[in-house]
Formats: C-alpha cells, structure tokens, sequence
C-alpha cells in the first residue's frame, strides 16, 4: 500500500480529536460532537461542491463518532462517493466508512457493488486489494451473489499480483463461511488446489486456509490437494531457516504454513499412493527429530513455534493410526514433555497421550510412563492438568496395572478437587469392574471410595455393587461381612448404609454365625443409623428389616416393636407410613412361608451395559471413554452402519439412566414427565424445556431451505434404516421433543412443533468425541407415494463439527395429504478418516397435524353413529405393555394432538378424544374411545374417521404407547 504523506494529513480531524479528549464530562462531549455534526451535515447540504479532501475529513469524523458509541445517520452518499476517487486515501476512507457502518441490507449496495466492479477490473492492485477487503468485511448475500463468480477468476488469473491473490482466497473464504450455496468453485477447483505450488509463500498461506475450509465440505472434490500438500510440506520442513527468509520466524522456516498443511492433511485418510505416503512418513520423521535438536534461540517465540508444529503433527499420526513407528516415537517426545517446566506444554502432552493410550501400536509405550503420570496427578498445582493427568491414568489402565492405578486413584480422591471428584469417582468404579481379578478387591476397592468420597458416589455407583454381588455367589458372604465392618465406624455416610441395609437385608444370614456379627447385632447397627437418614434411605432400611424378620425369626418382636412405634406407623411422610404399616401386618398374618415366598432373595439382575460406564461416557464423550467394559480394547472402525447391536444397547443404557448435567446437547432438564409420579430413585426426566429456538413462522419459506428428494437422489449411497427405527419413531407419538438417536460418536436431539398442516422441526447434531466430524451432511428423503404426501425442505448444516460441539437443522414440513411412512434422514460425516453412514426415520407421523376439538357429548355421539361405516372404523384389542396409570393415559392422549373429552363415555374409566387431522387436501375428523380394562391388564381401542387409511394408522400408531 502506498505511504500516506504528511500533505495529506487531516487538521480539522486532528484538533477534532484533541476537543473530544479535552472533554472533562459526558455532557461536554455530547455537545461537541453535536456541534460537530451540525456543521458537517450543513457541509454536505451546502450548495458549494466539496472537494475530494473535505469529504474525506468529514467522513472520518463521521466515522470517529460512531467508533466513539454515537448513531450515525447520513453521510453514507458521501462515503460512496468516495469510492469513485483516483486517489488511495480518499477511496481508502471511502471503503473503511461503508466497511464499518453500511448494513447488508442498505439501498446503497447495489452503488457499492458498481464502485467494487469498477476498482476490481481497473487491475490496480492496490484498488483491487481495497474492494476485496471490504466485500470480505461486509461479506453479505448480496455481495456473495454479485462477486462470487468474479472472484475466482481474479485468484487464479496468472497476471494477478500475488498481494491481490492472498487478499481474493481470503475474501473468498469470507464469502464461502457466510454463504456456500452461493459460492460453487467447479471448474476453478483444480486450479485453486495448485495455488498449493505457487512460488510466493504468502499466497500459498492464504490458499491453504479456503482449500481447508472447502475440503471438509467436500473431500473427493479437492483430494489432489493432499499430494501437492505433502510436496509443499516436504520442501519446508526440508530447508533451512535461510531458505525462507522472509517467512522464518525465530529459525523455524514457515511455522503457520506448517501448521495449516497437517491441518489440512487430518482432512483425509492416510495417502494410498505409496511414493506419497512415503514423503510424508519422511516428513513426520523429519519433525520429529527437529524435536530432539538442541534449541537455536532461547526465545520462548522459538519453542512456541517449534512446538506448534510438532503437537500438530503428533496429531496427524494419531490421526492415521497406522505408524507404530511413528506411534511410538510420538509417544516418547511426548513424555518428555511430561516433566517441562512448561504448564501448557505438559498439559498437551497428557491430552496427546490419552488418545495415543486408546491405539492398539502405542499403548505399552504409554504405560511405561506411569510414575511420571501419577507423579503429576499427585503434584501439578493447576487443576486442569491433574485431570487431564486422571485422564491418562483412566485410558492406560489395564490388567497388569490396574490395582496400582485404582490405589492411586483412591488416594488422590482425599485432598482431589471439588470440581473434578465426581468424575474420578466414576472412573475407579469403572476400572475396579473391569479388572477385578477376585470381586473381594472390588467390593473393598467401592466400599472405600463411599468412605473417601461419599457426597460424590451416584445412585448408579452403588447400584452397580449391589448388581453385581447378587449376581455373584461367591462374594456375598465377604461383601455382608465387609459392609457390616464398615457401618460400625462412628462417622459413616449414607450411600455406606444404604449399600449396609441392601447387602445385610439379603445375606446377613451369611455372618450371622459369628457371634460379633449376630442377627440382633445386625439389626441394632443398621438401626442406629436409621435416624439419621434421609427418606429414602429410611424406606430401604424398613425393606432390610422386614427381610431380617424372614432371615432371622429370633428378631421378629424387636422389629415388630420398631415397625409400631408412633415414629413410624404415624410418620408425616406417606411412604414410610405405608411401608411401616404393610411390613408390620405382613410380618404378623403371614405364615411362615408366605413370608419366605415374599420375600425371598433378590434373582440375580439381567447382565448389561454398566450404567456406570454410561453415565461416564454422557459425561465426557466417547473419546475420553477408552475402557469398555468388554474384554479388550475396541480398536475397529466405528460406523453407524456396522455394528448397531452395541449403539442400541448403549442408548437403550442411557436411556435407562439418563443424567441431566451430563447430556451433551443441553437439551435434557430435571423436570419429571407430566402426570408421572416418580419413586425416590426415580430416573424419568424429560428431554426438553418449554423454552426453545421458536419458530419465526409454521410456513415453509423457500429461502436456504432444500426440498426433499427420492431416496435414489438423495444420497449416493445411503444406509438403510437401522433396525431400531420404528421402535424410535414410536417414542416420538405422543411427544415433540428428545433425543432420537444416540451412540458412541453422535446425539441427535430434535425440538418440533406443529400448526394446522405445517410443521417446524429442529434437529440437533451433537458430536460426543474430542475430534471433530468432517464433510457432515445430511439429506432426508421421501420414499415411495411419501414423495406426494409431505413436502419436507430442510436447511444445510455446517460441514464441519467441532469436538464436543453442536450444530442446528432447520426442517420445515408441509402435509398436503394423509401418510403412512416416515421421511428418511441420512447422516453422513467422517471420524477419523471413517466414514459413517446412518440411516433413521424421522418422527412425522399423521397425528402430529391434529387440531384438537372440543365437542360436548351429545355431539360427539351423535357423529361417532354417522361415523358407523365399516370401512370408517379400525379398532384393536391388546395387551397392557406398561403400568395402567390414569395420569400417564392422559398425558399420552393429550400427547397424540387430540381433545381429551371430559364427562362424555357413561362408563367414567373410559377415555373419549376428538381432534380434526389438517391436510392441504383435506381435513379428516376423527374420534377416539379408549376402554381400559384394569383387572384384565387389556385395553380396547377404536378410532372412527372419515378416511379410512386415517383411522387403521393412527390406531397402529396409538396402540403401541399403551
């Protein structure tokens, strides 16, 4: 750019400025400027034409008040003017004025857009440089629309100075990141991707950051770009720091450049020509014995860039995992950093080492640094790196050091800190299942981990000890006379007693020969514990003592006296009352072996996921989670579409347990479903709040919204549906909002609303891992007669999704007919150069366009007999699959989209709906009567329409909720 001169420094802006500093309060400023702005707006209202250098000062006086937090409000006419300037300074202020306050949608554009043309075709590069910058800082449709095609031409013309390239490839991943429908490279691809070659290293930076950005959204377009990229990176990390003077920082040749080609390299899979892939293997080797050479400054801008290449290259082979040469290299470097006297540095070490721990090649590497790790889990004064310490403990454990890691574990939970106690106590519950060679270590290493950290042990936690010694024979005599040594410490927490009445309530009989630990004994313990319990608690130790009456009969009169003391059976809360009172008449009428019919030992519990482990895993995503709690590591590809078995388990694990500050998408709060009443350990939460991205409006709106298409045009090669999708889209029946789907990579979260025969559902991608998803897409698809019956459009998602991120789908929906089937949704991304294909329907179904009706009951009478058709009626008589609640019933009606009809079926168990279905053909009235039969466990249900097709679906739809 060329200099300003002195000539052309601006007097009355400068002694402007010095006024407003002098200013000694708000007021005075205030009135300065607004005798400032009196006298420039007369300026340009005046008769006498104002010159080039007086616009110029006028407009930057403008722009100094609006900088200053003050509204501008004219001036803008002025600005443009100045645009169509031959002299830099003016055209400069020009375009810095309509940069900063010109909004997108200002009647001026389409002036601005004729003075960018002008200055881009006038070949001036410093003009050329001037409009490109402030397309990029406006970076509007408007401006998308009118230069995206212009630009790339200018990128790739070879007579372009190489000061206007880099300022084009930026300017063009402007426009790209604010409107890529708008910006389509075809046939400049190729041409972009050898800007890759260009001789000037800046131009070749700029190029880098938009060919990044345009591969993750579309790989197989610009996979060339990774030859040319291993080329370029070979012939940096090759040079000396003399090659490239201009562009060394510090003695390190092109750190930037470095950094963004292995960003860029992470975008794909390792190279499959072997000459390719042999370059770059020669590269990482290269970075990685750079690494080892004694520093060339002492500058800590020496190391820091030094170092930035080398973690982003550590990451590109953890990425390939496919070096164990490399691999292991990587992990060495890295636990030489373990012990740097820098925080960050040793904190990225650990972060690297935790995903090096999960590789099948580096994983003994990492172990041998173990004292070094737990040496830092013991003396790191910052927090975040103690945990990212824990971290690495967790995903290094295995058979061979899992005593000594849970040891560790456990006694750096007794001074660890608040923040993080919760979290480690998951992890040693979780490494104590998975490597106990003898349950006794497990049952002791649990009981110790309530005792050290009692306020942090979750229900899940002592659920589990409680699973897994019922399920175990011989550990229930060791767990009964662990636990009863426990409850005799003075102090004892809570979570300890409730494990106590379990354990002792189903095998105390198993000490009881043992004079210290009688029945009596056993009894007097957990008692003594009892008034200091919680409700809950107390219900459990109730449950204990009426198992001791069936156990040991000796002790019948003394828990008899307890159960009728006025403590109990006259107790404010109603369920320990209740429980007093049936226990109490239980353990008196009941013969001997009824009550040992009653209340015998607990079958062992069906073996599953550990809630646990599913608790950890909403907690920290996946990549955090390297331990299943199968034998062995999962090393294999993770696809949506391979191994579903497992992704159902898990999300049918999750489901069960579901933890409202560990969802990762935010969308679960602690509120319990409508009309459900939930036990003390109740888990039911609901999925959403009320508060929720609202509709602007139900109607579809054309603008950046794409239709749907059949399914052989929507996708190149979708998935089929997985196996669990009916028994998800029935979830979604009588209920808009909540997590669809759910696996060890990805949450999709969905919030939907409907009015008449339109519907607005947004659908939230939730990436659970650390790394990030690339070229993420979605389609949804009409298949079949579905194509005529829904017009479905939907808004792309980003393509690129951060770790531990999400992103947002817009859905609009219009029913122009009745239906049957579901829409299609197809996700596709890559992680970890994988890719991942899955296939689900989603939850449109016909009911969702009810409009609820009220009807009196003579009314609705007299239109179910004109309703008497047989085609008219479906109905269906089924089994009871859940509990017979009359609040839950109605919460599923009112779900369904219909009016719940109060006082209307002579027979009051009975339920009667009305509601009218709203199609763009047609409205479709339909009746519902729900017959419950309690003592049967049956129900009977009939749905009368004026369609057919409308009664037999919605009938299907409604049977399988109840």
């Amino acid at each position: 750019m060329p200099a300003v001169s002195k000539g052309d420094g601006m007097r009355g802006l400068a002694v402007f400025i010095s006024d407003i500093r002098n200013c000694k309060s708000k007021e005075a400023e205030i009135k300065r400027i607004n005798k400032e702005l009196a006298n420039i707006r007369s300026k340009f209202k005046g008769d006498k034409a104002l010159d080039g250098y007086s616009k110029k000062k006028y407009v930057c006086k403008l722009l100094f008040i609006f900088l200053l937090g003050h509204d501008i409000d004219f001036g803008h006419m002025e600005a443009v003017n100045l645009l169509s300037s031959n002299k830099y300074t003016e055209k400069q202020i020009g375009y810095l004025f309509i940069s900063v306050l010109v909004n997108s949608n200002s009647e001026l554009i389409r002036l601005i857009n004729n003075a960018i043309k002008n200055d881009l075709s006038s070949r001036n590069p410093t003009f050329m440089c001037l409009a490109l910058h402030c397309i990029a800082n406006v970076g509007s449709r408007e401006m998308a629309e009118a230069f995206a095609g212009e630009i790339p031409r200018i990128l790739v013309a070879g007579d372009t100075m190489d000061s206007v390239k880099q300022s084009a490839a930026l300017c063009l991943l402007r426009l790209y990141k604010a409107s890529p429908d708008l910006v389509l490279m075809g046939e400049w691809t190729s041409r972009v991707v050898h800007l890759l070659n260009d001789q000037h290293m800046g131009v070749v930076t700029a190029a880098i950051s938009l060919i990044t950005c345009l591969s993750s959204k579309n790989p197989d377009e610009f996979k060339t770009c990774v030859s040319l990229a291993v080329s370029r990176l070979s012939r940096i990390v090759s040079s000396a720091s003399t090659d490239l003077q201009d562009y060394t920082y510090y003695f390190v040749p092109a750190p930037w450049l470095s950094c963004k080609l292995l960003r860029l390299l992470q975008c794909y899979p390792p190279p499959e020509d072997g000459a390719v892939k042999g370059r770059l293997v020669e590269c990482l080797e290269t970075i990685l014995n750079k690494a080892q050479e004694p520093p060339k400054s002492k500058k800590v801008q020496h190391s820091n860039a030094k170092n930035a290449i080398l973690f982003e290259a550590i990451s590109l082979i953890i990425h390939y995992d496919s070096e164990p040469n490399l691999l292991v290299r990587a992990c060495n470097q890295l636990g030489q950093f373990l012990q740097h006297r820098e925080t960050n540095l040793r904190y990225l070490a650990l972060e690297s080492m935790c995903t090096l721990a999960s590789s099948e090649f580096s994983h003994e590497a990492v172990k041998t640094h173990i004292e070094t790790v737990i040496n830092a889990l013991k003396t790191e004064r910052d927090v975040s790196v103690r945990q990212r310490a824990a971290d690495l403990l967790y995903a290094m454990c295995d058979r061979s050091n899992a005593k000594q890691i849970v040891a560790e574990m456990l006694s750096y939970l007794e001074t660890a800190d608040y923040s993080i106690r919760e979290e480690m106590v998951l992890k040693v519950a979780i490494l104590a299942e998975k490597y106990a060679v003898d349950y006794s270590w497990y049952v002791d290493t649990i009981l110790n981990l309530i005792r050290i950290a009692g306020d942090y042990v979750s229900e899940e936690v002592w659920y589990r000890v409680i699973q897994i010694v019922i399920n175990r024979d011989d550990v229930q005599g060791y767990a009964a006379k662990t636990v009863f040594e426990a409850l005799q410490a003075p102090a004892c927490h809570e979570n300890m007693v409730k494990v106590g009445g379990y354990i002792l309530g189903e095998f105390g009989n198993l000490i009881a020969g043992d004079p210290r630990s009688s029945p009596l004994v056993q009894f007097n313990l957990l008692h003594s514990k009892f008034h200091l319990c919680s409700v809950p608690t107390r219900a459990l130790l109730l449950s204990a003592y009426i198992k001791f009456i069936n156990l040991f009969p000796e002790t019948k009169a003394t828990i008899q006296e307890v159960l009728r003391s006025d403590s109990q059976i006259r107790n404010s809360d109603v369920e320990l009352q209740q429980r007093a009172v049936e226990y109490l008449k239980l353990s008196s009428i009941a013969s001997t072996d009824v009550l040992a019919t009653v209340l015998e030992e607990m079958p062992p519990f069906p073996e599953r996921e550990s809630s646990i482990l599913a608790k950890l895993k909403k907690k920290k995503g996946p990549g955090a989670v390297s331990v299943e709690l199968e034998d062995g590591k999962e090393r294999g590809e993770l696809n949506g579409g391979g191994d579903r078995g497992g992704d159902a388990a898990i999300a049918a694990s999750n489901a069960s347990t579901p933890s409202p500050s560990a969802d990762l998408l935010g969308l679960r709060s602690a509120a319990p479903v409508s009309g459900a009443a939930p036990s003390a350990g109740s888990l039911l939460v609901d999925v959403f709040s009320e508060a929720g991205p609202a509709a602007s409006s139900a109607g579809v709106n054309d603008d950046g919204f794409l239709s749907s298409a059949p399914p052989s045009a929507a996708s190149e090669d979708p998935a089929p549906p997985l196996p669990e999708s009916d028994e998800l889209l029935n979830k979604f029946v009588c209920k808009n909002n909540g997590v669809l789907f759910e696996n060890q990579l990805l949450q999709i979260g969905i919030k939907s609303e409907y009015r008449q025969n339109l519907g607005r559902m947004y659908l939230f991608y939730g990436n659970k891992t650390s790394v990030q998803f690339v070229s993420f897409s979605t389609t949804v698809s009409c298949p079949g007669e579905l194509q005529s019956q829904l017009n479905v459009q939907t808004k792309t998602v980003e393509p690129l999704v951060e770790g531990g991120a999400q992103v947002q789908q817009v859905i609009n929906i219009e029913c122009l007919t009745d239906f049957i089937d579901a829409p299609l949704l197809n996700i596709k991304f890559r992680y970890g150069g994988a890719l991942q294909n899955i296939s689900l329907k989603l939850p449109v179904t016909i009911n969702k366009f009810f409009q609820p009706t009220e009807m009196a009951a003579a009314d609705f009478f007299q239109r179910w007999k004109q309703l008497s058709q047989p085609q008219q009626e479906a109905q269906k008589i089924f089994k009871a699959s859940h509990g017979m609640d009359t609040e839950v019933l109605k919460a599923k009606l009112l779900g369904l989209g219909t009016a719940l009809l109060e006082n209307v079926d002579p027979n009051p168990e009975n339920y009667v709906c009305a509601g009218v279905i709203q199609t763009k053909a047609q409205q479709v009235g339909c009746l519902l009567r729900l017959e419950p039969n309690a003592q049967a466990q049956m129900y009977r249900l009939t749905l009368r329409s004026s369609k057919d097709t409308v009664s037999q679906r919605v009938c299907d739809l409604l049977a399988e909720q109840f």
